[in-house]
């Protein structure tokens, strides 16, 4: 019996360093992939123009959402307790990043199409959602 025990247990740390080998993995490529984002913001402040300054800001945003899975992985690594917050946060980042890019893009149009329209309200409505539950998480973890 002892014998089945220890090869489960062999098992079950091989499968925890190869999670946290991949973790890590998954973390240096976050990082490379935040540093290209902002490599193509910094293109855009050389290059300025109506459609830059859009496509920077939306670089930035998406920037700012890979950040925040790399402090996820990092609170992983660490054994921090897993928190809500940071997907939250994720959430309301990329729904203002949508609302941004269907502006930008419609902005040049002469009408509107109403889909466009819909997907902006929908895009806040999601925000705030993800805004109350921000706030309930927040109010859970005092209580905690």
């Amino acid at each position: 019996m002892t014998q089945k025990t220890d090869l489960t247990e062999s098992f079950r740390k091989l499968f925890v360093k190869a999670d946290i080998l991949f973790h890590i993995f998954a973390a240096l490529l976050l990082l490379i992939a935040c540093g290209f984002m902002f490599y193509y913001a910094a293109l855009n402040i050389v290059h300025p123009s109506r459609d830059s300054i859009i496509r920077l800001v939306n670089d930035v945003l998406l920037a700012l959402i890979i950040l925040e899975l790399l402090w996820t992985v990092i609170r992983f690594l660490k054994k921090q307790k897993f928190l809500l917050g940071p997907f939250l946060a994720i959430g309301m980042i990329a729904a203002v990043r949508r609302i941004l890019l269907i502006e930008a893009q419609t902005s040049t149009m002469e009408h509107v199409p109403v889909e466009k329209l819909y997907e902006i309200g929908l895009s806040a409505v999601v925000i705030l959602i993800l805004m109350v539950a921000y706030y309930l998480s927040a109010k859970a973890q005092k209580i905690e």
